[in-house]
């Protein structure tokens, strides 16, 4: 237990130097910006849009598949799964390779929306790096990773 002297002597957590702060506050800005286009344009959660994504530039997949390449949860990614079916933007299929599996496919309505939207959420990201140089760009994209890879090992196993 530390005592109130050490208390005073240890160095003070600012917002404006903490790194976990300024990754929400990014992230929260960008999917704000972009997810207000999937809503307004294409009628998309954000959830919906990533999973839409996640089968259009993967191809078919089961839901699992998806939780482990969008880094979604589990739950999440069954809510978004619903309702890009119901809006027969997804289609289950049995899977060949686990009968107890199904694999989702975009279907062709599906497949239009992605067209449609990719180049949309490409044209924001554009517009949202547009002061970083090609060099920054792929710098800030391989360093994010690098936090991410170094957070999920630093993660206790769930």
């Amino acid at each position: 237990m530390s005592t109130p002297k050490q208390e005073l002597l240890a160095p003070p957590l600012r917002l404006s130097d903490y790194l976990p702060y300024h990754l929400t506050v990014a992230a929260n800005a960008v999917s704000n910006l972009i997810g207000g286009a999937y809503r307004a344009r294409f009628g998309l959660t954000v959830w919906q849009w990533r999973v839409l994504c996640t089968l259009g530039a993967e191809g078919a997949m089961t839901a699992q598949d998806v939780v482990a390449l969008s880094a979604m949860d589990k739950v999440t990614v069954s809510r978004a799964i619903q309702g890009l079916r119901q809006r027969g933007l997804v289609s289950r299929v049995k899977s060949k390779a686990d009968a107890r599996a199904f694999d989702l496919h975009l279907t062709a309505h599906g497949r239009t929306t992605y067209q449609e939207i990719a180049p949309v959420a490409l044209s924001y990201q554009d517009q949202i790096l547009d002061d970083l140089s090609p060099e920054e760009r792929r710098m800030l994209l391989e360093l994010l990773r690098k936090v991410c890879v170094k957070a999920r090992q630093l993660a206790p196993d769930e």
